[in-house]
Order: structure tokens, then C-alpha cells, then sequence
């Protein structure tokens, strides 16, 4: 597994290496406080979304079948981007 988050975040370290790189101190900052309010918003809002209790069990029921569609679709979005 920790290959495979290796070998997955050498992408990440070929765009936020340079971008760092570009910016000042106090915009990088900025940039990583920017990410973790996002980050902070994004799992409390998954989490509220999960205990709904109408919308957890739907998902539920739904998402073995409906996530590699999703999967799909997004990756077919950015392949065409």
C-alpha cells in the first residue's frame, strides 16, 4: 500500500514542488491555509452528509453500483480536458 501512495503521489510532488518553488513564503502560506479550510470544509460536509440518516441509506444502497460509473465518467472528463 505504501508503494502504490508512492508511486500515485509523484504527480502531486512534480506540481506542488515547483509551485512552492515560484511563491513567496507568505503566499505559500496561503495557498496551504487555503487547502486546509477546503480539506476541513470537504470532510465536514462528507460527514454530515453520512449521518443524514434519508441520505446515508440511500447511499448505501446506490453506491456499489453507482461509484464506477462516477469513477468513470470523471476520469473520461479529464482525459478530454
Amino acid at each position: 500500500m505504501a508503494g502504490v501512495t508512492l508511486a500515485n503521489g509523484g504527480d502531486n510532488i512534480g506540481v506542488y514542488v515547483p509551485l512552492f518553488a515560484t511563491h513567496s513564503p507568505l503566499e505559500t502560506a496561503l495557498i496551504l491555509g487555503v487547502f486546509a479550510v477546503m480539506l476541513a470544509v470537504w470532510m465536514v460536509g462528507g460527514y454530515a452528509l453520512a449521518r443524514h440518516s434519508a441520505v446515508a441509506a440511500r447511499l448505501r444502497r446506490v453506491s456499489g453500483g453507482l461509484l464506477p460509473w462516477v469513477l468513470i465518467g470523471l476520469g473520461m472528463v479529464l482525459l478530454s480536458g
